[in-house]
């Protein structure tokens, strides 16, 4: 079923869990995640980043819309990254009601008044806002921000960034990066310890990819309930893609597709259990959580002068 982000990440922050968030691009990714999700009796997300939505447009947010509303577990659809008001103004009218506006790489001022300003557009949709302040270093999309340009969140700093946007959820950066680890993860869990002490909403880890499970039980522990994976996927699909094309006997396309929604699975399975949503779906099926995701398919409240 279409969920609601919010009920998603406030039932997993109660219960100690993550939800897991995943990067798609086409259908084959779409049904990865749905399948994993949906044997193992988890929820999860569906992630586009802006690069996807542009290639896709709004034929990509329907499809993950649809394959949300009608898989059999709790599903929520959720636009990544986006630093852009026209990418985040086209996923609000394409039905997305779950956005990261990621002014993380302005500098502090501007991140706080375009959060700020994103925010009150989303709201008005319905639609709940995570954001970001800190420098998550690596590569995501064609997106590298150099190691020594990432800055770790600042406790005090986050609150009032909180307190000025109204944002609805808040990743960290506590040392984790975007990509693979060029050297073994080091988490400054005192930082996210404290961050989790001065702030109720949910907190967000990206970079999930080749996290050791401590480090992931660890974050859980200390308030993270949401994590995203993109990379591992990512190579997943393009593996099994080129172990069926480069093959001696190359299959049929859609014996391809099932070889590489396979692999994308398997690696998916492994990241809900890891998060420890695995059985949990059932927590998600209340009241509550029938209410915030009918709420979420209502249309936008607008201003007077809008209307």
């Amino acid at each position: 079923m279409l969920a609601s982000t919010q009920e998603l990440l406030e039932t997993a922050r109660r219960n100690i869990y993550a939800i897991g968030a995943f990067n798609v691009y086409n259908l084959e990714g779409v049904k990865a995640v749905i399948n994993a999700a949906e044997k193992s009796c988890s929820p999860a997300m569906l992630q586009i980043h802006p690069s996807a939505l542009r290639y896709g447009r709004s034929m990509l947010v329907a499809m993950c819309l649809e394959a949300a509303e009608a898989a059999t577990v709790p599903v929520s659809v959720h636009l990544d990254h986006s630093t852009d008001r026209q990418d985040i103004q086209e996923a609000l009218q394409a039905g997305i009601r779950s956005i990261m506006a990621d002014g993380s790489p302005f500098e502090y001022d501007k991140n706080l008044e375009f959060t700020r300003q994103m925010t009150q557009l989303s709201h008005q949709y319905g639609a709940i806002v995570e954001a970001e302040i800190g420098r998550i270093s690596g590569t995501e999309d064609g997106l590298t921000i150099a190691e020594k340009e990432a800055k770790m969140t600042d406790p005090l700093q986050a609150v009032e960034f909180v307190q000025a946007t109204g944002v609805d959820a808040l990743a960290v950066t506590i040392g984790n990066v975007h990509g693979e680890y060029k050297s073994p993860p080091r988490l400054d869990f005192a930082r996210l310890a404290k961050i989790r002490s001065l702030l109720e909403i949910p907190l967000v880890l990206h970079g999930a990819s080749g996290l050791p499970k401590e480090m992931i039980s660890r974050s859980i522990q200390l308030g993270v309930c949401k994590f995203n994976v993109n990379t591992e996927v990512r190579q997943a699909y393009l593996q099994a893609l080129k172990g069926e094309v480069c093959g001696k006997s190359p299959s049929d396309l859609l014996d391809i597709a099932g070889e590489a929604i396979a692999a994308m699975e398997s690696v998916i399975t492994e990241k809900l259990e890891l998060f420890g949503s695995v059985g949990k779906a059932h927590l998600h099926e209340t009241p509550y959580a029938l209410v915030l995701a009918s709420l979420s398919r209502l249309e936008p409240v607008r201003s007077p002068k809008q209307r």
